[in-house]
Order: C-alpha cells, then sequence, then structure tokens
C-alpha cells in the first residue's frame, strides 16, 4: 500500500480534511488510494445512471417506432386486402355480364339455326314442288302429244295454236314464280349460314373473354386465400406463446358469438348439387371460414391483458422466473411513489385491498381464463365488483408489503398458472 500510494502521489497527492471545533482540532487523511478509489466509485455510478438512462431512452423510442411500423404495415395490408376484394368483386360482374352475353350470342345461335333450318326446310319443299310440276308438265306435254295423235289418226284436230300457245305460258310462269321462289330462298340461306358463322365467332371471342375473367378471378382468389392465411398465422401464434391453445380460444369466442335467427324460407333443392362446387366455390368458401377465423382472433385479443401497467417512465427492476432461489411470478416496474397504474385489458375487480407481502393489491379478472395482479400500491382508485377498461387508471405505484422500494409488482395468470407478463406485452408489439 505504501508503493501504491507513493506512485499514486504525483496524480493524487495526499488530502487532509480539517474538523475543527471550540476546543479540539482534529483531521482526516485522505491518502491517493483512498482519493483513487471515491473517484472510480463515483465514475462508476455516474457512467452506470447515463447507461441505464439510454437504455430506458432507446427502449421507448425503439418500441413506440415499432409500433408505429406494424400500425402502418398492417394499415397497409388492410388497404391490400380491400383493394383485392374490390378487383374480385369487379372481376365477378365482368364475369357476370360477359355470361350474360354469352347466352344472348347462344340464343342468337340458336335463333339463326332455326331460320336456316327454316330456309333448308323451305328450299327442299320448294325443290320437291318444282319436281312435282316438273312432272306433271311431262305427263301433260304427254298427254297433249297422245291426245294430238290420236286426234291425227281419227281426222280430227281440237288442238290448235292458240291453246298451245296458253299452254305453254301457264307452265312458263308457274316456272318463273318457282325459280324466284327458289332463289329467294338460296338468298335467305347463305344470309343465315353467314350470320350464324358471325355468331359463332362472337361466340368463341366472348367464351374466350370469359374465360380470361375466370382465370383473373381464380388468381385474385388464391392472393387473397394466400393474404388471409399469412395474416391469421401472427394471431395464431400469438396464443401459443402466452400458453394458450388457439383453438380452444376460438371455440370460447364463437360459443359467445353464436346467434342465429330472422325468417326461413321454405326448403328448395339445387338443380347443380353440392358435387358439382367448382374449384372457386371451394376457395372462396375456405376464404371465408379464414376470415371469421381471423376476425375471432381478434375478439379474443381484444379480451386479453395486453397492454402496459405504466405508461411513464420505468425501469425493469426485476424479471419473471427464479429470484433469491424462489419463484417470482410476475415483473417489476421501478419507478417514483404515485406514478399511474393502469388496468391493462377489460375486466372486473375481484379484490382491492392489503394481502400480504403484496401489499395494496389490486386483482382484475379478464375473460378467457386470464387475470392480472397489481402489487405494492400506494394507493387504490376502484372497488370490489367495478368494471374497468383497458387503459383506465386503478392505482398508484408505492412501497408497501414486502418490497425494497417504490415499484409495481405485475403479475398474469392464466387459468391460475402464473405466466411471464413480458409475453403478454411483447405479443402486443408483435401484433399491433
Amino acid at each position: 500500500m505504501n508503493r501504491l500510494n507513493a506512485s499514486l502521489e504525483n496524480w493524487l497527492p495526499e488530502q487532509r480534511l480539517f474538523l475543527r471545533s471550540d476546543s479540539t482540532t482534529r483531521f482526516i487523511r485522505l491518502r491517493p488510494v483512498t482519493q483513487l478509489v471515491a473517484i472510480g466509485g463515483i465514475t462508476l455510478a455516474f457512467s452506470w445512471t447515463m447507461v441505464a438512462s439510454s437504455i430506458l431512452v432507446i427502449d421507448a423510442v425503439s418500441s413506440g417506432s415499432t409500433r408505429d411500423q406494424t400500425m402502418r404495415s398492417q394499415a397497409a395490408f388492410e388497404a391490400r386486402l380491400d383493394q383485392l376484394s374490390a378487383e374480385r368483386d369487379a372481376r365477378a360482374a365482368e364475369a357476370v355480364a360477359a355470361q350474360n352475353r354469352f347466352t344472348i350470342a347462344l340464343d342468337q345461335v340458336s335463333k339463326m339455326q332455326s331460320q336456316l333450318l327454316a330456309s333448308e326446310e323451305r328450299r327442299r319443299e320448294l325443290e320437291t314442288g318444282l319436281g312435282v310440276v316438273q312432272s306433271t308438265l311431262r305427263n301433260a306435254i304427254a298427254e297433249r302429244d297422245s291426245a294430238k295423235v290420236a286426234a291425227q289418226h281419227n281426222g280430227t284436230d281440237d288442238f290448235g295454236p292458240l291453246a298451245d300457245g296458253n299452254l305453254n305460258e301457264e307452265f312458263s310462269v308457274a316456272l318463273d314464280i318457282l325459280s324466284g321462289e327458289l332463289k329467294q330462298a338460296a338468298t335467305q340461306r347463305s344470309e343465315a349460314v353467314e350470320e350464324a358463322e358471325r355468331s359463332r365467332i362472337a361466340m368463341e371471342q366472348l367464351q374466350q373473354e370469359r374465360d380470361e375473367i375466370i382465370a383473373r378471378n381464380d388468381e385474385i382468389l388464391s392472393e387473397v386465400e394466400s393474404a388471409v392465411a399469412f395474416s391469421t398465422k401472427p394471431l395464431d401464434d400469438v396464443f401459443r406463446s402466452v400458453g394458450m391453445n388457439p383453438d380452444q380460444v376460438l371455440q370460447t369466442i364463437r360459443s359467445g358469438y353464436s346467434g342465429q335467427g330472422g325468417p326461413l324460407t321454405p326448403l328448395s333443392r339445387s338443380s347443380r348439387g353440392d358435387a358439382s362446387l367448382s374449384e372457386r366455390d371451394v376457395k372462396a368458401r375456405q376464404i371465408m371460414v379464414t376470415l371469421d377465423q381471423m376476425n375471432t382472433y381478434r375478439i379474443a385479443i381484444e379480451k386479453l391483458p395486453l397492454a402496459m401497467p405504466v405508461k411513464n417512465s420505468f425501469r425493469y427492476s426485476s424479471g419473471f422466473g427464479r429470484r433469491w432461489g424462489r419463484a417470482h411470478e410476475g415483473v417489476d416496474m421501478a419507478a417514483p411513489v404515485g406514478t399511474p397504474i393502469h388496468a391493462t385489458g377489460d375486466g372486473v375487480i375481484t379484490f382491492a385491498g392489503r394481502q400480504g407481502a403484496y401489499g395494496n393489491l389490486i386483482k382484475i379478472e379478464h375473460e378467457l381464463g386470464t387475470e392480472t395482479r397489481y402489487a405494492h400500491l400506494s394507493r387504490i382508485r376502484v372497488k370490489v365488483g367495478q368494471r374497468v377498461s383497458q387503459g383506465e387508471l386503478i392505482g398508484d405505484m408505492g412501497n408497501t408489503g414486502r418490497s425494497t422500494g417504490p415499484h409495481l409488482h405485475y403479475e398474469v395468470r392464466v387459468n391460475g398458472r402464473a405466466v411471464d407478463p413480458m409475453s403478454f406485452i411483447k405479443a402486443a408489439e408483435n401484433v399491433f
């Protein structure tokens, strides 16, 4: 020590602190080693204070920025989901319009085919009639020739040039009429064939357009299905991270939100049947199921105590787990006496008073089997049976019970079992 004091004498010379009274004078010698130890202790305390303050400031800033970024991401995702839904509805409307146009085209094609068949039948009838007339004409000419031969043989001639001219003229008129009808039928048949061909081309174009719209709808349904499935995974992880079974949570929420009603229409059977459900119908139903699951998750999250009990500046003075050989079933948040304490979720006050080592204690019973405890309070601002909302002021931080300084002992219990409150706090940061 003497050698050490001698080596430090150049930088830290020995100091004497005089204590003078009326009768005596005393002094305290501050050796170089003593001064070095004092300076080191002061420097260490100041450094620890600066580091702790910096950590608190960084945590506050990072938690705020992370929450804002998560909220912006969620808003962007919901906007994208709304955009995809609107696009899907627009494509569905286009598909319905294309289907209507396709149906109209089919009706036009059917009408054209009917007209074509009618004109073809008329042409056949005219051809048959022309054949009958031609056969009758040949028979009449043959009979006329036979009659003329018989008349010449008998020495008489009842058929003169006038009769032959009238008969030929009648047959010519009949042939002209039949030829005109045949030409008109052929023209109508050609027009009907052309119209049917144009209708067929239009029908193929409409069918191709409908197929493209259906393919785009399938693509949109796939994107919506992937987006909804992706959005439910963080919600599922929230409950698993806090030690809760997501299936049981969903079942509990659905049992509480299971009301049905309204007038019932008479039962009718579909001509298509359930066996003819397309892949799009299956995807749409799956999306509705997943959306219902996500909505149920959100209802459940609103019932969990996910908020922070202390909104002012504080520091974590002790975590969850083993401490001094015993189980510490909560987290300690240190701040000055009187710091406001807020409820972390909606619930009912089941205890508000003094309880052993907890000191002044508040217990809040939430839904889904969760309970929160707030201990060592200096003041209790609620009563048993009172219903409180998330963020409501319930008490002030204190130093009551078994405590070494002012702080809040915060516990979260699920079905009576203590769990780490930080899992709820981190889950809230990941979701919101």
